[in-house]
């Protein structure tokens, strides 16, 4: 009797997901719980686990397979029993599978045969920046000609080749696309005199602090909008999103209720929160329900001030620009003072001009140690 496992319900709508690894193979013994197999989903890598415990007759999948849910992903023997408990002791012969077959050593590698092109072409692949070894030779008994190095530059230069979007940039591309369509985005900008701050201060907890200055200024910002039923939702939570940049794109992970907890707890948060998103292990879960979101995209040492995207349903989102220095004047002269550029991006949909100014005067005012 065999037992089929299913793709299950990822979750926010999705309908499929990319098979990333298969843990097991054909004629492995698994328990109930064992990792079957790693899918990324929008945002994170999960493990699917074997729902019973059987041995695996058969894998419907490989790694690199986008799978739909309902999809078959593996079929298992011995009926496939739900298990409460360990397996112990030894499994029967039958069960471990025959000894795997030798391996037979690996070729020696071959020298490479030499360039053939005469010191002409060679000087012309120099001047263009072609690697000769690269280059198909067209020439007689295989040497290279200098239109074959022209060729070789002209492909060189050309439109590299079509990527398909998948897991995080897919997703990034589809939520920001949504965001596009459903947000009245309007951002506005200014500048908060730092220069009373230590000079190793930690930028990001200030932030989180003059988010909080904001949100209790003026609440209609620390919300939801629900487009389809016309309504907002006002948190008195705050659940901040804070935007982490990966080589595979931007991931916003929630930083919970920041207004019940201390600046120390903030940062131990952040760094489990960024260690997780760099190994890739976070779950959904934390990357859901932020009321509000922040970007210091300052910490790239480049920006001043962004129209940053509001990701539905929330309606605002602060972004924080690279330090700077500006002239100020200080008594009867003048003074170099560092500050702070901000933007302020809203949903004018939900949010009016003057809730926006506010929010963003009570931030300013809060980084300044008013």
């Amino acid at each position: 009797m065999k037992t089929p496992f299913l793709m299950p319900d990822l979750g926010e709508g999705l309908d499929e997901a990319e098979i990333l690894a298969v843990h097991v193979e054909e004629g492995d013994y698994v328990v109930a719980d064992q990792p079957l197999v790693s899918v990324e989903t929008d945002k994170a890598v999960v493990e699917i686990p074997s729902p019973v415990t059987g041995k695996v007759v058969r894998l419907a999948i490989r790694a690199g397979e986008r799978v739909k849910v309902g999809q078959v992903v593996a079929e298992f023997g011995d009926g496939g029993q739900r298990d409460s408990g360990s397996v112990v002791g030894d499994l029967p012969e039958a069960e471990m599978g025959a000894p795997a077959a030798l391996k037979p050593p690996p070729a020696m590698p071959i020298a490479a045969p030499t360039v053939q092109a005469a010191p002409a072409v060679r000087a012309l692949a120099q001047r263009l920046g072609v690697d000769l070894a690269t280059v198909a030779a067209s020439g007689p008994g295989g040497s290279i000609t200098s239109r074959d190095v022209e060729a070789a530059a002209v492909d060189a230069t050309a439109p590299g080749a079509v990527e398909q979007l998948t897991g995080v940039r897919l997703a990034m591309a589809r939520i920001l696309d949504e965001a596009h369509q459903q947000v009245a985005a309007t951002t506005v900008s200014d500048e908060a005199d730092v220069e009373s701050w230590v000079a190793d201060g930690d930028i990001t907890l200030r932030l989180i602090r003059a988010v909080l200055a904001g949100c209790a200024a003026q609440p209609a910002l620390n919300a939801w909008y629900d487009s389809q039923g016309k309504s907002r939702r006002l948190h008195r939570q705050v659940d901040l999103g804070l935007a982490v940049d990966t080589a595979d794109g931007l991931f916003v992970p929630v930083l919970r209720d920041v207004g019940g907890h201390s600046p120390e707890q903030w940062r131990a948060e952040i760094h489990r929160l960024q260690d997780l998103v760099r190994r890739r292990v976070i779950q959904p879960e934390e990357l859901r329900g932020a009321t509000i979101s922040l970007s210091n995209f300052g910490v790239f040492g480049v920006g001043l001030t962004a129209a940053l995207m509001v990701v539905p349903p929330q309606v605002a989102i602060l972004g924080c620009g690279r330090l700077v220095r500006r002239v100020v004047a200080a008594g009867d002269g003048f003074a170099v003072h560092r500050h702070l550029p901000l933007s302020l991006t809203f949903d004018h949909k939900v949010v009016t001009g003057g809730e926006a100014s506010r929010f963003l005067g009570a931030a300013i005012s809060d980084l300044r140690g008013d």
